[in-house]
This record gives C-alpha cells, structure tokens and sequence, in this order.
C-alpha cells in the first residue's frame, strides 16, 4: 500500500505491506481494516473524495484484491 500528500502525513507511513486476508480481500474491507489502527486512520480513509487506485488504476466502488496488489490512498485532487 502507498499513501499519498496529506493522508501520508496523517497516518505517518507512505507505504505498508499487509498479507492478504479474509479482512483485507477488497478494498472497502482493507480500507475498514485500516481505520481500526486508531482515530488519525480512521479519519484520513473516511476523508470525503479520497481516490483509491489498484494497480495504478484509480477504482470507484468495492474491488476484489489479489496477492501483490498495489493499492494507493490519494487525498483529493485540485488543479486548474
């Protein structure tokens, strides 16, 4: 897993490498496994807009994960 900007400074990790779980088997189930390591956790991942990518593919919506997979958190993204 990699995290990005300000969730990276939130959480204090910019990466972590978790086995593959029955908790951790999609990515709404790793992103609630995750929010149970404490409140900073729990409040970076349940950021509104937060962009969640596998495989460098940004995902909408629950994705089944498989062993190997990259998973990245972003906070939302301005430009103009």
């Amino acid at each position: 897993m990699r995290f990005f900007a300000r969730i990276r400074e939130v959480v204090g990790e910019s990466q972590l490498e978790l086995p593959l779980s029955a908790e951790t088997a999609t990515l709404d189930a790793l992103q609630a496994s995750l929010g149970t390591r404490g409140e900073a956790w729990r409040g970076a991942l349940t950021e509104a807009n937060l962009v969640r990518a596998v495989n460098h593919q940004v995902v909408h919506g629950n994705t089944p994960l498989a062993e190997g997979d990259e998973v990245a958190f972003y906070p939302p993204v301005t430009g103009g």
